[in-house]
């Protein structure tokens, strides 16, 4: 039971040294429960507001029980006069999180106790302007700056709250936006659209130096490992399976590179399949016959990068955990060999690598993920962990690199068509066969 708040003891609660004082010396403003008035300070406004709902509170609905046990009373008082004087403020959400070092990007802040904001830094630099919506939300508009996360701070009398790393500077000079947002005929998924949104960069862009086309895959988490089709069983490579969280969004080629960027670039045309072979000219077939230095001196060229492996497992499977990514007629994925063809190029449909993007996209609008070519990744070959990896770039070093994603052809593969999401293939840098081509990467 409460203790009854007598007349005497009311009066000396009111009258005492916190009543009517707005900064005592000893005030504390780590907290700001007890702000029953919400005016960003704990004072004897506040108090009398306790005092007048003194007594049994039904229902939980009186703003002065703060400890929401239905009743109002010393444990109540005995807070609020523990966090007495002016609110700390806070900052729970900032969006978007991304933005050109030319400034101009407007930010909204949510948080508590945005009252009497003196200053609002971007690294360390005043923000160009900000507005106080409300006690829980402001506007900021952010100033030039450089490459890089930095931290976000707010000062008010209460104290100065940092947001670290909390916004990101992009340089957007390498890609001309072709939407800003996801599409939503492409990306079919409401789920995986507003996830694009909030990652807060343009979904689909043009790299400027080669001429790729580019959809942005947002961070997120998946189980990278062995997901085996009705026909064909994981090898002992695709395990242990484990948990991968991706912490950064990043961009995707959303086709294989295709012989005709790689000759725009490079000069020359090193592909298998092409008129010097007898066969028709296509340079909308991906790229082929390179190997991983070939592969990473047109990365370098560019500017742009290859995957790492779980960047494409996860840019592959985008939201499955099947054997195959999704298509139509089967959104959460498949594991049916029968429907592979659907979104895939492989043995039984192809006798050479096809047009890119002819097949069906996978729920991230990426195309020829499985099949087609194989696609060089970052890594070098070793075995899975168990436990769970946050952003695992690869070994260091190595002997053997790996491919992904399978191929037209399986070339007698002793595992059938290695096409599954978590199928891994091992060559050597060196080897350069008809099957296999590249996918490129790039960080915002």
């Amino acid at each position: 039971m409460h203790r009854p708040l007598t007349i005497a003891a009311a009066f000396a609660l009111a009258l005492s040294p916190f009543a009517g004082i707005d900064r005592p010396a000893f005030a504390q403003t780590g907290s700001c429960v007890g702000d029953i008035n919400r005016d960003g300070r704990i004072e004897g406004s506040d108090l009398s507001a306790l005092l007048v709902k003194w007594g049994p509170c039904p229902g939980n609905q009186c703003g002065a029980d703060l400890t929401a046990d239905g009743v109002v009373d010393m444990i109540d008082a005995t807070t609020l006069l523990t966090n007495w004087g002016i609110c700390t403020p806070s900052i729970s959400l900032l969006m978007p999180a991304n933005g050109p070092v030319v400034g101009g990007t407007v930010l909204t802040i949510t948080g508590q106790s945005f009252y009497e904001v003196s200053s609002v830094t971007i690294g360390g630099v005043a923000a160009a302007g900000f507005t106080i919506l409300s006690p829980t939300t402001m506007s900021v508009v952010v100033p030039p700056g450089t490459v890089g996360f930095k931290t976000v701070s707010i000062t008010t009398p209460g104290g100065t709250v940092n947001a670290t790393n909390a916004f990101r500077y992009t340089d957007p000079t390498w890609f001309t936006v072709l939407e800003q947002s996801p599409n939503p005929a492409v990306v079919t998924n409401k789920a995986i659209r507003q996830r694009i949104i909030e990652a807060a960069y343009p979904w689909r862009v043009r790299d400027n130096a080669s001429g790729i086309e580019m959809l942005l895959v947002p961070p997120g988490a998946f189980q990278m490992g062995c997901s085996a089709s009705n026909a064909w069983p994981c090898t002992e490579r695709e395990s242990p399976v484990h948990a991968v969280t991706l912490t950064s969004s990043f961009y995707v080629g959303r086709y294989e590179v295709t012989q005709g960027e790689w000759k725009a670039r490079m000069g020359t045309n090193p592909s298998y399949f092409q008129p010097s072979n007898g066969f028709p000219e296509n340079l909308m077939r991906p790229v082929e016959s390179i190997n991983y230095f070939q592969s990473q001196s047109f990365m370098t060229s560019t500017g742009l990068r290859f995957l790492t492996e779980a960047e494409w497992e996860y840019s592959c499977r985008a939201g499955t955990t099947t054997a195959f990514h999704s298509g139509p007629g089967f959104p959460n994925g498949t594991s049916s060999d029968a429907l592979l063809s659907v979104i895939a190029w492989g043995p039984g449909s192809a006798q050479a690598p096809q047009t890119v993007g002819t097949r069906a996209a996978n729920a991230f609008g990426l195309h020829d993920m499985l099949g087609n070519v194989f696609d060089w990744v970052k890594d070098w070959w070793d075995t899975y962990p168990s436990t769970p990896q946050i952003n695992p770039p690869g070994p260091a070093a190595g002997t053997v690199r790996l491919l992904r994603g399978g191929a037209y052809s399986t070339f007698s593969l002793p595992d059938g068509f290695p096409a599954r999401s978590s199928a891994r293939q091992l060559y050597f840098p060196e080897y350069d066969g008809p099957n296999i081509g590249i996918r490129v990467a790039r960080t915002p």
